[in-house]
């Protein structure tokens, strides 16, 4: 009989899958206990934290740019304001590609590809979670394509912005100044939780010096944005309380330019490589203040591309160079009344003391023989009378006397050479040479040592001695008000724009020019007057119809390259443009009680100081001391010739 076999035991089978099921259900009510634990940590004793967490996901906060504070001339005149535009911003945390998204608004002519680099670099510097501006003031053409093409770019919005706005274009815009791009440099001096969404500031002038009156603010506001990071709006019930703090504002500049007379000064030195300021000698108000070319300061608000940048920047005439503040010029005979004044100080003359100009002064020890800038020569002259006539023989004579070093002392009572303290940044010192600058300029001792013949060219205004405009303006100020100084400035007030208060700036007095002789002055301030009003004053010609005000001023032509002895001196005419002289005028007005003093150079001039440079000053103090009736009169008058130039070489 055969034997049986078990093939299949049901019990162990049973038994097995019981311990399984066992197992797996413990697995399971350990995993879902996770879960639960998971969720109640979740939802109950993290609600808080990942309620904050998820409302930051749905809710942005976007800073909120202040408006910049209003630039205004001393009569309320707007110079500086804001305008709406709009602008392009990328924000990086929300661009997969910033090269690709760049170089597809280059396609669309939203950008340069030369200016990638920078933005790039821009874009990088920034947090990740900040909106960029990468294109300024979009127009409604540029507007439209990107508005037709957005969806290809996430991550890149329009944002309405107002931006900086200079109604009157590149009028002003050396004393103004103007605002740009925020650069690296700026981050390292700026606040940039108070930036936060500007993207503009001050970089010269008045913008950049009163950076802090001016730009106010920050505030925020919150905005409802979906998945993608862009705004939506929910209303009714599912609207959500989103909170708003409102930006504070900058506060407005009322500058001391008069507009009408800054913009006769501009009229007056169209098409020059020029410079004129004009100061009240009671104050230091900077009355005007030009340098012309200029430039159109909006171009740096919309954002300047490379090559635009580079047409300005290498232009010859260098319309970005201030030469109001920073250009230095020999002064030319401008300062031989402060000269005059010196040798009356140190007693080596007194002012009837007369010497007779033959045309050539020559001295043992000083050198090559010197010519006055009259053949023939002035005759008898004292001292008034040199100064009428611009003789330069007097003055050689005068430098003699004095000495570098007491010439030096004395005239830098006056601020040459020196900053003058204005409120903007950039100002140049110029020269006013010494014996013992010489030994600082110089590192080889055979250049250290000063020449007697080095003194006889400052003596009139030449040689080593370099001023600005605008320390030369100054001086005459001194001059004109009897040794009284103040620090010039650009700013009278500040208003509050919360509270709507007017806060006046109190002039800063300098030290005053003290003289031993009060009457020293008027021998100085009478040679002035004579250069305008007296039959032999060399501007008296070029200033006709006599003003309805008594005048004084001060001739000026500053060599830009030597002539020898027996070198015939050649008629403006005959020289290539940059081999002219320049040509200066400095005056005060009114004579007896002065208003306004102001300085005039003109660079390569066709004519000399008082032909050219003198013509222009009269305009200036024009504009300022008339009434609109009697300037139209005088314009009605002027505007046949204009400036005149003059066949003879004169001071």
């Amino acid at each position: 009989m055969a034997r049986s076999v078990r093939i299949k035991d049901h019990h162990a089978e049973q038994r097995l899958f019981e311990g399984r099921a066992i197992a797996a259900a413990i697995i399971m009510l350990v995993a879902l206990g996770s879960v639960i634990a998971r969720l109640v940590w979740l939802q109950v004793v993290q609600y808080d934290y990942f309620a904050d967490l998820s409302q930051g996901n749905r809710i942005k906060i976007e800073p909120i740019p202040p408006n910049r504070g209003l630039i205004l001339d001393r009569n309320g005149l707007p110079l500086a304001t804001n305008a709406p535009s709009y602008q392009l911003e990328l924000t990086r945390e929300q661009v997969s590609d910033i090269d690709a998204t760049l170089v597809g608004l280059a396609k669309l002519g939203l950008l340069d590809n030369a200016d990638f680099a920078s933005l790039k670099k821009d874009i990088r510097s920034r947090r990740i979670f900040e909106a960029v501006p990468i294109k300024l003031q979009l127009t409604e053409q540029e507007l439209a394509r990107f508005a037709a093409r957005r969806y290809q770019f996430p991550g890149v919005e329009i944002r309405p912005r107002l931006t900086r706005y200079y109604p009157l274009a590149a009028s002003s815009v050396h004393a103004i100044g103007y605002v740009g791009a925020i650069s690296e440099e700026d981050e390292k001096t700026l606040d940039l939780t108070e930036y936060a969404g500007t993207t503009l500031t001050g970089k010269a002038g008045v913008e950049r010096a009163y950076e802090r009156e001016l730009h106010g603010r920050a505030g925020v506001q919150q905005l409802l944005v979906n998945a993608q990071g862009r705004s939506v709006e929910r209303i009714g019930k599912d609207a959500v309380n989103l909170e708003r703090q409102e930006p504070v504002a900058g506060n407005d500049l009322f500058l001391t330019i008069d507009l009408r007379v800054q913009q006769a000064a501009e009229e007056a030195l169209r098409g020059q490589r020029a410079a004129a300021v004009a100061i009240d000698p009671t104050n230091g108000d900077v009355i005007a203040f030009v340098s012309t070319p200029a430039f159109d300061p909006n171009l740096f608000a919309r954002g300047l591309s490379r090559p635009q940048y580079l047409a300005l920047t290498e232009d010859p005439d260098r319309p970005m160079y201030d030469r109001a503040l920073r250009g230095v010029y020999p002064p030319g005979s401008t300062v031989k009344p402060l000269f005059a004044l010196g040798a009356l100080e140190a007693g080596v003359v007194s002012a009837h003391d007369t010497r007779f100009c033959r045309g050539m002064w020559s001295s043992p020890g000083y050198g090559r023989a010197r010519r006055d800038w009259k053949p023939g020569g002035h005759g008898t002259v004292d001292m008034r009378r040199a100064l009428a006539t611009s003789c330069d023989i007097y003055f050689f004579d005068i430098a003699r006397l004095m000495g570098i070093d007491r010439m030096a002392s004395f005239v830098s009572q006056f601020g040459l050479g020196a900053a003058t303290g204005i409120d903007i940044e950039g100002e140049r010192l110029g020269i006013v040479p010494s014996s013992e600058w010489k030994k600082r300029a110089y590192k080889r001792p055979e250049f250290q040592v000063w020449f007697p013949g080095d003194t006889i060219s400052v003596g009139i205004g030449q040689g080593q001695m370099l001023v600005t405009p605008l320390q030369l303006a100054n001086a005459i100020a001194a001059l004109a008000a009897k040794g009284q100084r103040f620090k010039p400035r650009l700013v009278r007030a500040v208003r509050d724009v919360q509270t709507g208060k007017v806060r006046e700036i109190s002039p800063v007095s300098l030290p005053n020019v003290k003289v031993a002789d009060p009457g020293e002055w008027e021998v100085a301030q009478g040679g002035m007057f004579d250069v305008v009003n007296a039959t032999h004053g060399t501007a008296r010609y070029y200033l006709q119809p006599a003003p309805v005000y008594k005048m004084a001023g001060k001739s000026g032509t500053a060599q830009v390259f030597s002539v020898a002895i027996n070198e015939r001196v050649r008629k403006a005419g005959e020289l290539a443009e940059h081999l002219r002289d320049h040509a200066l005028f400095v005056g005060f007005a009114p004579y007896d009680a002065p208003k306004i003093a102001v300085a005039v150079v003109v660079e390569n001039a066709p004519g000399g100081g008082s032909a050219f440079a003198s013509p222009i000053a009269r305009r200036i103090m024009d504009r300022y001391l008339l009434t609109s009736e009697q300037w139209a009169e005088q314009e009605a008058k002027r505007k046949p010739t204009g400036p005149v130039a003059t066949p003879t070489n004169t001071e």
